[in-house]
């Protein structure tokens, strides 16, 4: 059995701009004196590779802990692309999941320095997709994302954001990428992994 680690390490990762870094904080240490090595650490639930709930662009949308974990484990497809994915850009690849196993058509991961458009984000959210994966820190143009994800976030397609996918061939795989289980959170880090069938 294969599996394909596609997370960032969270100390070095990708952060958002405007979002504050991880930080670690070495508690106790063994080598000074200390019973055990202790770790502390701050971050910010979208740093590197996390979910986006719901609640994250709607006040009174799901949390973090209200998902569906069914969304977030199970069949998923890798789509290799570059560049802004248009509404037939979308519906190739739902096209293409489907005909590569039905059920990897509810999650789709997409492989590259792509960005979803309004347009592409309305197909997947119509498509009744559970989960809409990219390498970027945000599904949607960087400069204005607010669109995109209320679209997608609204359908209650959960998004998986900052992904390491250059390593994956494209096609279908299984998926675990459950987050943590953070009390009223709007987002989650998540250690993301696909497994080769």
């Amino acid at each position: 059995m294969k599996i394909y680690d596609i997370s960032q390490e969270v100390f070095s990762c990708v952060v958002f701009p405007g979002d504050p870094a991880p930080k670690k904080e070495t508690l106790y240490e063994i080598s000074k004196g200390n019973l055990c090595n202790l770790t502390a650490f701050s971050m910010c639930a979208h740093n590197g590779t996390h979910v986006d709930a719901p609640h994250h662009f709607i006040d009174g949308g799901k949390t973090v802990e209200e998902l569906d974990l069914a969304k977030l484990v199970g069949y998923a497809y890798v789509a290799e692309f570059e560049g802004i994915l248009t509404a037939e850009d979308a519906k190739n690849i739902l096209a293409k999941a489907a005909a590569a196993k039905a059920e990897s058509g509810k999650k789709i991961l997409i492989k590259g320095n792509a960005t979803v458009s309004l347009d592409a984000a309305r197909v997947f959210a119509e498509a009744g997709v559970d989960l809409v994966g990219n390498e970027s820190q945000t599904v949607g143009p960087e400069d204005a994302p607010v669109d995109v994800h209320l679209l997608l976030l609204g359908a209650e397609v959960v998004l998986l954001e900052g992904i390491r996918l250059g390593h994956v061939p494209e096609g279908v795989y299984l998926l675990d990428a459950a987050p943590l289980s953070l009390a009223g959170a709007d987002g989650s880090p998540c250690r993301a992994i696909l497994i080769e069938l």
